[in-house]
């Protein structure tokens, strides 16, 4: 079959937009920490892109797609980039093998860069490269393999359209995990960790709405009307989710902007997994919810005295777990096929709520565990001085 070049342009434009995800995320973590810290917490991002593309090249991709092996893993058919080239590939009849495979690395590369929320101020950055490596490998890869790869979780009828299992429910709870595991920064709830650079993280979450538009958009593989809906369903649950969250947390004190631009990162996360499937009404429901969901889950995680501080584990986490069920109840056969709890089909439901805890379960320990072993080895924390000084200085040799 011919490439479609209209969907091939689109790709490729969506790639690059999720590309500009990645370090959009560093900008936002870097504007949240302390200003010792703001070099580190962007690099960490951008590292995470370079490192990933070559993982991802290397095994990654085989691994999440190559044919199914048990239903948890890929084979090794795709190692190195072995059998994909410039036809059109096995996942897409319309566009290069090359292309999709791009595609789906920059989802597994911004990934990464929200799971650094975990241990933000305080990670040695070889022990870093290490965890990123294995991390990707060992957690992602299978994920992404379960949902979209044709794994046991897509063989029991879960649906994910963009990302908010394999994405956003690995990347948080594996958040929530290195926080218990590297423990919290010296000082935590003793004095103020005040946010160094509001405006940046305002700018990080512009280029994340942005990004998100080929994040969930370019799902569809194709220049369609499905694209399109998604198009709109994530802009409009994003829109509420950032309205939503204002108003709660007004309740609580001043309409902050960065109240506003999490509420709207809730609301992109919350809208991932049905953004394909919903109608743009039960978008704005599911980003209002996600909005006042993920907002109650950080004054949960600060009543717990729990240094996860830039709340991946909150947003991306539990929004996450949000979007999969809600994707289960309000999916309309009539925008892609698959009808959710509203329209009776108590299966898929079942099939999204079953996916969304199991990866819930696997990223969470297997992080938990290989987090632990790094630490008894080679260490996960900087010592107390180097945090004193700050990781600008004491990882990178850098001043801001």
């Amino acid at each position: 079959m011919a490439i479609d070049s209209g969907a091939t342009a689109w790709i490729l434009a969506s790639t690059a937009l999720v590309m500009i995800m990645t370090p959009g995320v560093g900008f936002f973590y870097g504007g949240l920490v302390r200003r010792k810290n703001f070099i580190s917490m962007i690099s960490l991002s951008f590292v995470a892109f370079a490192l990933v593309s070559i993982q991802w090249v290397l095994i990654g991709y085989s691994l999440a797609f190559g044919q199914d092996i048990g239903g948890f893993i890929g084979n090794l058919q795709y190692l190195g980039l072995n059998n994909v080239g410039m036809e059109p590939g096995s996942y897409s009849a319309a566009i290069p093998g090359l292309l999709y495979m791009v595609f789906q690395l920059v989802f597994a590369t911004v990934t990464m860069a929200i799971v650094t929320s975990g241990f933000a101020e305080r990670i040695k950055f070889s022990a870093y490269l290490v965890f990123a490596l294995l991390w990707t490998t060992i957690v992602y890869d299978p994920l992404a393999h379960w949902v979209w790869g044709g794994g046991w979780a897509a063989q029991f009828g879960a649906i994910d359209f963009a990302g908010g299992t394999v994405v956003h429910i690995s990347s948080g709870f594996a958040a929530l995990a290195l926080a218990l595991v590297i423990g919290k920064r010296v000082g935590f709830g003793k004095y103020a960790m005040e946010p160094n650079n509001i405006p940046l993280t305002i700018l990080g979450a512009a280029l994340l709405w942005f990004g998100w538009f080929g994040f969930n958009a370019g799902s569809a593989i194709g220049a369609n009307g499905l694209a399109a809906q998604a198009f709109v369903t994530t802009n409009t649950a994003a829109a509420a989710g950032a309205m939503a969250w204002l108003l709660v947390s007004w309740i609580h004190g001043k309409p902050s902007s960065l109240g506003f631009v999490s509420g709207a990162v809730a609301g992109l996360v919350a809208i991932t997994p049905g953004a394909g499937y919903v109608t743009p009404m039960a978008a704005l429901l599911i980003g209002a919810i996600g909005g006042v969901l993920c907002y109650g889950m950080l004054l949960f995680r600060i009543r717990k005295n729990l240094d996860e501080s830039l709340d991946a584990w909150a947003i991306h986490g539990m929004g996450g777990l949000w979007g999969a069920l809600a994707t289960g109840i309000f999916a309309v056969a009539a925008v892609n096929g698959a009808s959710g709890l509203l329209e009776g089909n108590v299966h898929q439901f079942i099939a999204n709520a079953t996916g969304a805890f199991a990866a819930l379960i696997y990223a969470f320990v297997i992080t938990y565990v290989l987090a632990a072993i790094i630490d008894k080895t080679i260490g996960l924390r900087v010592t107390e001085e180097e945090e004193y000084v700050g990781l600008d200085i004491s990882q990178h040799g850098e001043r801001c």
